[in-house]
């Protein structure tokens, strides 16, 4: 649940991760027989902490080559059959996430994705509770109104990604353009560290060529398909190691939105060995 909290509030696993670490390291200097709620203590300073990583991050990300997507995290089964969690934590959110205030944002997953009441959040993060609903209420507004609706069933996100492989393995402009809405949008995060288009690509045959002009680049890689996000997903290993994830937002058969992340610093937390993190 920490991990959770943290990965929602940096949209970044290693970031995340650290948070706990010093979280953990945190803990072991308490004298823990002196806190009589530990849940809401260790929830207070992973939250804290997650936003002191956020605003640093934000700042780096000023220089960053190329458009800047969260890092993707393996999400089980169990998550992808609760429509709420499953959203709380896709690629789709979480960008919308990054146009918030780091306290908006810490508020709004607080709140949203995990139910804390309005009182232990504003203890937590040292604002009245007052400021905290209104925080709540500006978030969730702003969320709602930029957020994605995309179909959540998975027999059809499978169906319809093992498809787009065979497609793009095949050449199949013409199949592949018949999974792709003509909207549809695809966002490439490489950081500057792998060919990707620095800028989004939209519509179905600018997509359909791109993704069939280099689907011969990963000819050799091992396929895994998995939930990632909360969504149907692709990685691509070379030599074991991830190279590349693309992940899927899927609406009545077509995909709507894809991105596709490969910079190497971002995928290694979809090892594939690696199990689900986020719940």
């Amino acid at each position: 649940m920490l991990f959770g909290v943290a990965y929602r509030i940096t949209g970044s696993v290693a970031d995340a991760d650290d948070v706990l670490q010093d979280a953990w390291l945190r803990w072991t200097d308490v004298d823990t027989s002196a806190v009589a709620a530990p849940r809401p203590y260790l929830v207070s300073t992973v939250t804290n902490t997650a936003l002191n990583r956020l605003r640093s991050a934000r700042a780096r990300r000023e220089s960053y080559v190329g458009p800047w997507l969260p890092e993707p995290v393996f999400t089980g089964p169990d998550l992808a059959e609760d429509v709420a969690a499953a959203e709380s934590v896709s690629m789709a959110l979480l960008v919308v996430l990054e146009t918030l205030s780091p306290l908006e944002r810490a508020v709004f997953v607080l709140r949203e994705a995990f139910g804390f009441p309005f009182g232990e959040i504003a203890r937590s993060l040292g604002r009245s509770e007052p400021t905290v609903r209104q925080l709540a209420r500006r978030a969730r507004e702003h969320v709602q109104a930029r957020r994605p609706r995309f179909q959540q069933d998975r027999g059809d996100q499978r169906r319809v990604t093992e498809a787009f492989l065979a497609a793009c393995g095949g050449g199949d402009l013409s199949r592949l353009m018949s999974l792709l809405s003509p909207g549809v949008s695809l966002v490439s995060d490489s950081g500057g560290k792998a060919k990707a288009p620095r800028r989004t690509i939209t519509g179905a045959r600018k997509v359909a060529r791109f993704l069939v002009a280099v689907a011969g680049d990963g000819a050799s890689w091992k396929i895994r398909f998995a939930d990632i996000n909360g969504r149907a997903g692709i990685v691509g290993y070379d030599g074991g190691e991830p190279v590349a994830a693309i992940l899927f937002d899927i609406t009545e058969g077509r995909i709507e939105r894809m991105h596709l992340i490969n910079n190497p610093d971002k995928l290694g937390a979809l090892g594939m060995d690696s199990a689900p993190r986020v719940s």
